[in-house]
């Protein structure tokens, strides 16, 4: 039985890797801040929750310790450049330390699509730049590494489609920054599977560049998305509220002042300079595909969580939601 150490695991991600694990029956271990946020996988069969600062080196060589690998998944999407670099840099180069201390060397991590190790500092935020620098990293150190970047990722319970559906239960009218922004959004089932696939298959870290995109078969605009989103859950009759596409101008002082808004902002400028690329594969790396995954469609899985009857906004965790809801067996 593989003993897999999860950072990230009571997250969005984590839940559904976990979840895969636990059936494969291999010992999943998960520290969180709080055991309370464990409670939608801590009834998993063979998984272990202990409250513990992950960013503590000493308490992550502990948990390290005694582990067939390490699944990094551990990330934010808000904030200054120092809470950045604690998250996607500081945290992989302990990570680093930790297995070269304990002899653990297979590690997946989970970066971002647009990340770029060889020139991290020419991505366009503080964002992007943070989790350059941080697979740079972890590919200095001797490890059996193989990472992965995913594009934004859907699901059941995402705080991505349903944000966009919610804010058109509210308002009469969509004003958005960034609308031509383009992204090539991924099922998390898809991202979570992939992440198994690399730790059943150890060789796969002999791959060329041990790197992988992890990318759904459609690319839309952010208008598109925000457009679908309100389609599907059935606003104003099925038609989802009118987008009003922003200047760059006043996207910028939209995003200034959602970031003053108490709680996680919607959007920052961070989050703008992000949207200046594309959120696209490359086309320089191997996909999904290359680990024997087809990906699912959007339009397929999205009516599942998003249509009439399926419970609407609240962030389910519905971790039953499998690839029958895209038409697949």
């Amino acid at each position: 039985m593989k003993k897999i150490l999860v950072l990230g695991g009571t997250g969005f991600v984590g839940r559904h890797v976990c979840e895969k694990l636990t059936q494969l029956q291999w010992r999943v271990t998960v520290p969180t801040r709080q055991e309370s946020n464990a409670r939608n996988i801590q009834m998993l069969p063979s998984l272990d929750v202990f409250e513990a600062n992950v960013h503590d080196e000493a308490v992550l060589t502990r948990l390290v310790a005694g582990h067939d690998a390490v699944v990094n998944l551990i990330a934010i999407l808000h904030g200054t450049k120092t809470a950045f670099d604690k998250v996607h840099v500081e945290l992989p180069q302990k990570l680093a330390r930790a297995c070269a201390a304990t002899g653990v060397r297979r590690v997946v991590h989970v970066s971002a699509l647009g990340a770029d190790m060889r020139n991290p500092d020419i991505a366009p935020s503080m964002y992007l730049r943070s989790k350059g620098h941080g697979e740079v990293a972890l590919h200095h150190a001797a490890l059996d590494l193989t990472v992965l970047r995913p594009s934004v990722m859907f699901g059941a319970d995402d705080k991505f489609l349903n944000v966009f559906a919610h804010l058109q239960k509210i308002f009469p009218v969509v004003p958005l920054a960034a609308s031509h922004a383009l992204f090539q959004p991924v099922w998390v089932e898809d991202v979570a599977s992939a992440i198994v696939h690399c730790l059943k298959d150890e060789h796969l870290h002999a791959t060329a560049d041990q790197t992988f995109d992890a990318c759904g078969p459609g690319i839309f605009t952010l208008r598109q998305l925000v457009e679908m989103a309100g389609r599907l859950s059935g606003i104003n009759q099925g038609r989802g509220r009118p987008v009003i596409a922003l200047p760059a101008a006043l996207g910028r002082l939209q995003a200034r002042l959602m970031e003053f808004a108490p709680g996680e902002p919607l959007m920052s400028r961070d989050n703008l300079a992000s949207m200046t690329q594309p959120n696209i594969a490359s086309g320089n790396l191997p996909g999904l595909q290359a680990m024997g995954i087809t990906p699912a469609a959007l339009e397929a899985v999205a009516p599942a969580y998003l249509g009439p009857g399926s419970g609407g906004w609240g962030l389910r965790s519905n971790l039953t939601l499998k690839r029958k809801s895209a038409g697949r067996s």
